[in-house]
């Protein structure tokens, strides 16, 4: 068959270990088959990231703000185990979900990839359960310090005007550490905004919660601006729509997720949401059944698996062993790159393309043909057996070029 063709790239970026591994064997086997690939690569694999002192991590961001798509492989984010593991690292490199998130300053949207045939640990939960990330600030771009004596930490603000404002943060007698974060307006705005719209465009119930009893500056601000721009902007088209904003504080908010039927968006601070999106995929089935995508306002879209790079996985197939690992998440990160593309770019053989991409991954995991971590997930009377991943990846080409054809 001929090749689809692309017009406009879309801004990829590689990583790490086995998600590395299984990227290369998804564009083998899935894509280049069928589709004329047009890309811009960018390698965010840690050893790459540290001999260009993380600039390629900026580069990639900023491409994918020019193209408007960019499709992201999971990476490794150094802590002190990995600078052993890798003594050549100059530093413990930040984050690169961090630090593109806060150059696309976007929203992260997670939901977990269902199936019929495995029924989540909620046994009430009936439909996904959306977590909206947000993307900047907040611990993930706060300094910290150790001190080893007795003293006092203060937090001091300079405005441009030349006026100073100090506040005290604790005297200590001993041995301490301290963490100083922030967020800004603009951002937890253009936050709220994204899940507004987003509500809007799936149809679907928002709620937002932060713990603003405890931090009522902090948090406070995220709950007044959310409540701004619905009274301001969006409250006529929710009640049009039918549906609801609802706010509570989190621990509430932990409770009636669990309780709930599920269906519904549910709008986090930053680290909140990195929480809730492993428990919601784990509590669904599996993390490698996680999808994310990050939309910044201007509707620049970066797509990517939610879940690691599986270490472990990577180390046995470094000693040539097969794994059963499940690229589901990394698939679907792919297809919704394909299809934002076709949309933006007016190819429908190009959106279809990453529709036919997902419907045969589900066709095949429906047939009973899945990875390890799902088989044992599986309902009482459904018949499924194991493969590894390159057997999983050849069933779903082999059903994807039927489909084509």
């Amino acid at each position: 068959m001929e090749k689809i063709k692309m017009t406009t790239p879309i801004v990829e970026m590689d990583g790490d270990e086995m998600t590395r591994v299984l990227w290369k064997m998804i564009k083998d086997q899935l894509i280049l088959p069928f589709v004329d690939l047009k890309t811009e690569y960018y390698d965010l694999g840690l050893l790459h990231r540290n001999d260009t002192d993380d600039q390629v991590t900026v580069d990639a961001a900023k491409a994918t703000q020019k193209y408007g798509v960019g499709v992201k492989c999971a990476t490794i984010t150094p802590n002190a185990q990995r600078m052993i593991e890798y003594p050549q690292l100059k530093k413990m490199w930040r984050s690169p979900n961090g630090t593109i998130r806060a150059i696309l300053d976007g929203t992260a949207f997670r939901a977990p990839i269902v199936l019929p045939c495995i029924k989540p640990v909620v046994k009430n939960w009936e439909m996904p359960i959306t977590i909206a990330r947000h993307a900047y600030g907040d611990m993930y771009k706060a300094v910290d310090m150790v001190t080893n004596e007795p003293g006092t930490a203060t937090l001091t603000f300079k405005g441009v005007s030349g006026k100073e404002t100090t506040l005290n943060v604790q005297s200590v007698d001993g041995p301490a550490i301290f963490q100083g974060q922030h967020n800004t307006e603009k951002s937890i705005r253009a936050f709220a905004r994204s899940c507004f719209q987003y509500a809007i465009s799936t149809k679907q119930d928002l709620w937002f919660s932060t713990k603003d009893t405890i931090a009522k500056v902090y948090d406070g601000e995220f709950k007044r601006i959310f409540q701004e721009e619905y009274d301001a902007t969006y409250k006529t088209e929710f009640e049009k729509l039918g549906l609801t904003y609802f706010y509570t504080l989190i621990d509430d908010a932990v409770a009636r997720i669990i309780r709930s039927k599920g269906g519904m968006i549910w709008a986090l601070k930053n680290y909140d949401g990195d929480v809730m999106s492993d428990m919601v995929a784990a509590a669904s089935g599996s993390l490698a059944m996680m999808t994310s995508v990050l939309v910044s306002p201007d509707g620049t879209m970066e797509f990517e698996a939610a879940h690691g790079t599986v270490t472990r996985h990577y180390y046995k197939y470094c000693k040539g062993e097969k794994t059963s690992t499940n690229p589901m998440a990394t698939i679907f990160a792919w297809s919704g790159a394909f299809k934002q593309r076709g949309k933006l770019d007016h190819l429908p053989e190009l959106e279809k393309f990453g529709e036919a991409m997902e419907c045969t991954s589900l066709e095949t995991l429906n047939d009973g043909i899945m990875t390890k971590d799902l088989v044992s997930l599986v309902e009482p009377g459904f018949t499924a057996h194991a493969v590894n991943s390159d057997e999983f990846l050849a069933a779903i080409a082999q059903r994807l070029a039927e489909k084509l054809a």
